[in-house]
């Protein structure tokens, strides 16, 4: 019994990873351009956050049940993931954009060289972004328990 038995721990990456392509893919269809840098990103539709942690809990709780302390932990867990995806990540984004702007407007205060890089700004999630990766993630973590294809 290798750690690849581990449906829970494996329905989590898989949801990860999901969500990640997904990403690519949305942004090739809606804006028409391949970005696949987004494989490697934070933020966008769907949230790997989300995703991942949904697929951690829905996966415990299916095979030792909700009323399990496994599945207690996984929940609190996730819901904090999630919550930090889309408040305190989302805010930092939006700082970051801020600053980003005055930085552009402040330019002419800086030697050519010396000009600050810019700070990422896409770092957490919308509530569609984390619904979608929620629910992608439940998908995932219950398919994952129900075919034990993982």
């Amino acid at each position: 019994m290798g750690i690849y038995n581990n449906i829970p721990l494996m329905a989590s990456f898989a949801a990860l990873i999901l969500a990640q392509v997904l990403k690519v893919i949305v942004v090739l269809i809606f804006d028409k351009r391949i970005e696949m840098y987004r494989l490697s990103s934070t933020g966008g539709m769907p949230s790997s956050h989300s995703a991942s942690v949904s697929a951690l809990a829905s996966s415990i709780g299916y095979i030792y049940g909700v009323e399990s302390p496994y599945f207690a932990i996984s929940a609190v867990f996730g819901i904090i993931v999630i919550y930090d995806s889309i408040g305190i990540r989302r805010a930092a984004g939006k700082h970051a954009e801020i600053l980003n702007s005055l930085v552009e407007e402040f330019s002419h205060l800086w030697d050519e060289g010396d000009k600050p890089k810019a700070l990422k700004t896409l770092l957490g999630h919308t509530y569609p972004q984390t619904a979608v990766g929620t629910l992608l993630g439940v998908f995932v973590g219950i398919g994952a328990c129900r075919v034990n294809i993982l």
